[in-house]
């Protein structure tokens, strides 16, 4: 999956302040993405090509939301998973009962 040098250029950041900040967020994006897919999912799965940008994509997105609303308090309304992060969990759920039919197919 994403990684932190992927992360540090989306949110253009330099420096390794916050290296350890980030390495927990996207480790709980991963968990939260692969969670919110299927849980079972074998690793083979999130390998293949049609798979892994959009499971890569959707990683760094909510890794830095969460790093970007990691206060507490906000004077904005902040919604904390966004519509397009739906939508790539909805397609890659869509993906994984694919990749079950064809294991159940082809086994």
């Amino acid at each position: 999956m994403a990684n932190l040098a992927d992360l540090k250029l989306s949110l253009r950041l330099d420096d390794g302040t916050d290296d350890a900040l980030l390495k927990g967020y996207l480790a709980a994006a991963e968990s939260y993405i692969k969670n919110a897919v299927a849980e079972e999912a074998p690793e083979d799965f999130w390998t293949r090509v049609d798979v892994s940008d959009l499971a890569n994509t959707a990683t760094l997105a909510l890794a830095a939301t969460y790093y970007n609303n990691r206060q507490v308090v906000t004077t904005t309304t902040v919604n904390p998973i966004d519509l397009t992060l739906n939508a790539i969990i909805g397609v890659l759920r869509g993906k994984y009962v694919r990749y079950q039919e064809e294991g159940l197919t082809n086994g």
